[in-house]
C-alpha cells in the first residue's frame, strides 16, 4: 500500500513538474526576468525569446504619448502576463533598458494595463526607434497615467525585469 501511494505522489510530482516546464528560448532573448519569479528556464533566470512573447495573448493600446505626435497603436503581451508567465512575486519592479538606463516600478502597476509593446502601427521597433521592447501604458484610457510618473516608467529599449 505504501509503495502503491509512493508511485502515485511520485507520478503527480513528475506531471507538476512537466505542466510547468517551460522551454529554452531557441531564438534570440529578447527579455529576462530574475529575482522573486518562481518560474525558470536558464538557471535563475527566466529568458522570453519572440516565440516565447508570441505565445501570450498580444494586447493593443491606442493612445497618444510625448514621444510621438498623434495617436499610434502599440500592440505586445501585457506585462500583468508577462509577470504572470514568469511566477513574479515582487512587490517592485526594476526594468532596465539596453543602454543601461533603470527604473523601479510598483508590480501593482500591471494593473493598469500597460503593455510591452513590440510593434507600433503594426511595424516592429527597431532599436533606433525605442525598440525592441517598450513598457507603454495606455495614457488615453485613463487620464490619471498623463503625468510625469508615469510617463517616467514608460522605459524603452527594455531587456530585463527584475522582480524585487
Amino acid at each position: 500500500m505504501k509503495l502503491k501511494s509512493f508511485c502515485l505522489a511520485s507520478l503527480l510530482l513528475v506531471s507538476a513538474w512537466c505542466a510547468n516546464a517551460i522551454d529554452t528560448p531557441k531564438g534570440k532573448v529578447a527579455l529576462t526576468l530574475s529575482g522573486n519569479i518562481s518560474q525558470h528556464n536558464q538557471g535563475n533566470s527566466f529568458l522570453l525569446d519572440d516565440a516565447i512573447l508570441n505565445q501570450l495573448p498580444q494586447k493593443s493600446i491606442q493612445t497618444s504619448s510625448p514621444w510621438y505626435n498623434g495617436i499610434h497603436t502599440f500592440s505586445g503581451p501585457s506585462l500583468k502576463d508577462v509577470l504572470a508567465l514568469a511566477g513574479s512575486k515582487g512587490k517592485q519592479l526594476k526594468l532596465k533598458a539596453i543602454n543601461d538606463y533603470t527604473i523601479v516600478i510598483p508590480s501593482s502597476d500591471a494593473d493598469l494595463g500597460p503593455i510591452i509593446a513590440r510593434t507600433i502601427d503594426g511595424k516592429a521597433f527597431s532599436v533606433r526607434d525605442k525598440g525592441p521592447l517598450f513598457l507603454i501604458y495606455p495614457f488615453d484610457s485613463n487620464k490619471e497615467l498623463q503625468n510625469r510618473t508615469y510617463y517616467s516608467r514608460s522605459i524603452w529599449q527594455l531587456v530585463s525585469i527584475k522582480a524585487e
